[in-house]
């Protein structure tokens, strides 16, 4: 049987390795949250609703990073759940303000300990020294790049 040969020459640059990395990255957290039942987003927008607060729709969006359109129909499948709770703004009555519930934290937690496992598997050949100055570059590089662009930073995956 012939095996394919690949040219080398691309696979030590660090654009390509970052690349890589990173479909193993996704690759791991959407199975990693798939198995509790949940998906990124709706790790991003509990996680925010823990951290800062309720919120109406598009401040949530803002602050999670996911559009518009996106966020309507996470916030569908939450509060299918039970996750969130959406009761309308005293302030104005036409928009909701999206509150965390019980079960939203519980769940938080269940993303939590996933999303801990899958770093784990991602990172296992390193050490923590080297974990935490990888990540410690790739924070240099991400803010490096948002900076020059004005493109604010993507939530963590």
């Amino acid at each position: 049987m012939e095996t394919e040969e690949k040219p080398a020459r691309w696979e030590g640059l660090p654009s390509w390795l970052l690349g890589q990395t990173a479909g193993h990255a996704q690759r791991l957290v959407g199975e990693g949250f798939s198995s509790v039942g949940a998906r990124g987003y709706h790790y991003r927008v509990l996680a925010a609703l823990e951290e800062l607060g309720p919120a109406s729709q598009a401040a949530l969006g803002r602050r999670s990073g996911i559009h518009l359109s996106d966020m309507v129909a996470t916030l569908n499948e939450l509060a299918d759940r039970d996750l969130v709770e959406r009761a309308p703004d005293p302030s104005d009555r036409r928009r909701n303000i999206i509150t965390l519930t019980p079960e939203g934290r519980r769940q938080l937690r269940r993303l939590e300990k996933r999303l801990a496992e899958c770093q784990d598997e991602l990172l296992a050949p390193l050490s923590p020294e080297e974990r935490h100055r990888l990540t410690e570059l790739l924070s240099t590089l991400l803010d490096h790049h948002n900076r020059r662009t004005g493109a604010p930073g993507e939530p963590p995956h």
